[in-house]
């Protein structure tokens, strides 16, 4: 008999995504708790720049910051693409950043995210942007799931999810844990702490922060799939996009993503420019919470530009000659480590 996974994939396979998409039913439920949420977050801005207690500007920073952890290093890098092993500690912790989000429990994301790799831009697709921005960053989130993205789901292998205790008790227990986690926690902190107005602090912690990680995460969807080049495959539509990378903390470098979905730093870069989840996750494997950190040699990708980039590959043109040459790059330079320093001129 064959193994469960091979069925899988050659169910996949066989069953190309539907040409005619369906009339989608609009989910009135989402779209009274967006314009909510959207109305919620002018008002916390306001409450940010006008009555914020200063210890709640930084509250309200340091949750945004590990809520797209929870997204960029948790769900997505750790749980959806395997690109790194994490302890269970680690994996408590991003599960934890990850509830923070209020964005479905992990095992719902990485079904989805799973979906829109192997059928990205298709009907099949979640967030399909060849629909256009809107559709694609938050259309799709107001409209009932269809049935080609929930058939394309049921025949993922999801062995992996389910074998794991973190990703499994979330999800058993999300809606007990989400609203306390999500809003609850970050709400009571500085009123009962610092003693912030109890609006300020539900205003600013809870519906600013929210409206920025969630349209973080879908500018992923949107822009990162729209605007930019495309460096290492010109046949597909995700796109690299710096400030997508810098609201994201590294998500927004999408054609390599999309080129080599197994890499933990989900970009090529020799520093942490534009992406701390991969600082987190390199600190992380430094005390010993994270390991197996998969990336992809320097040799592939140059063989990918090579066949299917757009041209627009910066390092096919730095012709350095050696060091100090005025064409070299910067980064390289920051990275270069100079050992065993005599001080002796020779030669």
């Amino acid at each position: 008999m064959a193994p469960k996974s091979s069925v899988i994939d050659h169910e996949l396979q066989e069953m190309e995504p539907k040409p005619n998409p369906q009339k989608r039913e609009i989910s009135w439920k989402k779209v009274i708790f967006f314009a909510y949420l959207h109305v919620g977050a002018v008002i916390g801005l306001y409450y940010f720049v006008a009555k914020a207690l200063w210890a709640t500007i930084l509250w309200g920073y340091f949750l945004t910051f590990i809520s797209t952890q929870g997204t960029g290093a948790g769900a997505h890098r750790l749980w959806a693409h395997r690109t790194y092993k994490a302890k269970l500690p680690l994996r408590i912790l991003l599960a934890f950043y990850q509830t923070l989000t209020f964005q479905k429990d992990i095992y719902d994301w990485v079904r989805d995210h799973r979906v829109h790799h192997r059928f990205s831009d298709t009907e099949c697709d979640p967030h399909n942007a060849s629909k256009g921005f809107f559709y694609s960053h938050m259309g799709w989130l107001m409209l009932k799931k269809e049935d080609c993205v929930i058939s394309k789901g049921k025949l993922l292998d999801l062995s992996d999810l389910e074998a794991d205790a973190v990703v499994m008790f979330q999800r058993k227990y999300y809606w007990y844990l989400a609203p306390v986690i999500a809003f609850a926690i970050p709400a009571f902190v500085p009123w009962y702490f610092w003693n912030e107005n109890f609006q300020v602090s539900w205003y600013v912690c809870n519906m600013l922060r929210y409206f920025l990680t969630l349209h973080g995460t879908c500018l992923v969807n949107s822009a990162a799939h729209i605007f930019g080049k495309r460096p290492y495959d010109k046949n597909i539509l995700p796109r690299e996009n710096l400030l997508v990378s810098y609201i994201t903390n590294g998500e927004g470098f999408h054609n390599y993503h999309h080129a080599f979905p197994w890499d933990y730093k989900a970009a090529e870069l020799g520093s942490y420019y534009g992406n701390w989840s991969t600082a987190f996750i390199d600190f992380m494997a430094r005390v010993g919470w994270a390991y197996d950190l998969k990336s992809v040699p320097t040799e592939l990708v140059s063989r990918k530009v090579r066949k299917s980039g757009d041209g627009s590959w910066q390092f096919l043109n730095d012709y350095s000659w050696g060091w100090g040459d005025k064409e070299m790059n910067k980064d390289d330079i920051k990275m270069t480590r100079i050992t065993y320093r005599t001080g002796v001129q020779t030669g």
